[in-house]
């Protein structure tokens, strides 16, 4: 809602300034469809809930939906492009007149999708690589410097839940090692694996992003992607959530850092969002219960957001959801905004 309402509001204040002024008609980039309404804010139970007349829930805004020109001359790096929020960012900032620089250790994916934003008549480049070698977050950042001249933001997404690689299929027998477990059965694959890539990655990827701000001398934005598990605790996922609350100890330190810099640093912390790690996560637990056996189940004692139990089909997030908060935030729209680890959870660490 407070997403929602931001936007809104930066509407209405471009229209009444004869600004962007965005309706149904408004058109995007060269080729681009025409930016859809964002409609309602809400919509009712269908069927209706005998219980609660008038009952609605949340409308998910348009999965396409974007703010034209908003990112119109800068370059944005977002790592972990080929799936999820990566994914669904670099689609919009592209519609909003960025450069997208795509990073992803999942080659053949991270490919197609930068090459159909650039089909769309976009301009991207694509790095394949881990942004845990500190090599491929050298690399990032001298592609955005070679292609487009500099780098004004960028969206740290690369991440992970457990130590099994992203793109390989699910085999728990052969996995269990690198799946989460409770710490007493924690293994140092599985804890190695996941620091490495959400803690190691996020600090290299910075580390290179900042000195090239720094040396730019114009400022920019950093957003990190961290989890509800940043927050608060997960049940039996200890090196997840610890890795978060690290991405969120390193945001607000760089934001201490930098300030004098003019380059702003945040992290959004999401509950369930509509992903393939999400639905990936779900398969392995599936089959850790089932190899485990009954247990106390302590996950289950919360397991909806506030807007998720509200709806009728107990809907997670949408990608578009995220988006439009992470691109609100790397936008200089959001020039007030540093240090801090926004909950974009639908109320989960509310209650």
């Amino acid at each position: 809602m407070i997403r929602r309402n931001i936007l809104k509001s930066l509407v209405a204040a471009a229209s009444g300034a004869g600004g962007l002024g965005l309706t149904q008609a408004t058109a995007g980039a060269e080729g681009e469809s025409p930016v859809p309404p964002l409609g309602n804010y809400a919509q009712a139970w269908d069927p209706a809930d005998p219980a609660v007349p008038g009952r609605l829930g949340i409308a998910p805004m348009p999965d396409d939906y974007f703010v034209p020109g908003r990112f119109a001359g800068k370059t944005v790096i977002v790592t972990g492009c080929a799936r999820g929020m990566g994914r669904g960012a670099a689609w919009r900032l592209a519609r909003e007149g960025a450069n997208v620089v795509g990073v992803d250790w999942l080659e053949a994916e991270g490919r197609a999708t930068m090459e159909q934003i650039a089909a769309a008549g976009h301009p991207t480049r694509f790095v394949a690589g881990d942004v845990a070698e500190d090599a491929i977050c050298a690399r990032m950042v001298a592609t955005a410097v070679e292609a487009f001249g500099g780098l004004d933001a960028a969206l740290n997404n690369a991440g992970v839940m457990d130590g099994v690689h992203s793109g390989a299929p699910i085999d728990y027998a052969t996995q269990k090692d690198r799946v989460f477990a409770p710490i007493h059965e924690a293994t140092d694959e599985y804890w190695d694996a996941v620091f490495r890539t959400n803690v190691k990655g996020v600090f290299l990827s910075m580390r290179h992003e900042l000195r090239q701000m720094l040396a730019q001398g114009r400022g920019g934005a950093i957003l990190n992607v961290g989890s509800i598990a940043g927050l608060a605790g997960l049940a039996g996922n200890p090196a997840y959530v610890a890795s978060k609350h690290a991405v969120n100890g390193i945001t607000r330190n760089a934001a201490v850092d930098y300030a004098p810099w003019g380059i702003r640093v945040n992290s959004v912390n999401m509950a369930a969002t509509d992903t393939p790690m999400i639905a990936r996560a779900g398969a392995l637990v599936a089959a850790q219960n089932a190899a485990a056996g009954p247990g106390p189940a302590m996950g289950r004692l919360k397991t909806m957001s506030i807007l998720a139990y509200a709806d009728q089909a107990r809907r997670p997030a949408t990608v578009a959801e995220q988006v439009s908060m992470m691109v609100y935030l790397l936008s200089p729209e959001s020039g007030n905004m540093t240090g801090a680890t926004y909950a974009t959870d639908g109320g989960w660490t509310a209650f």
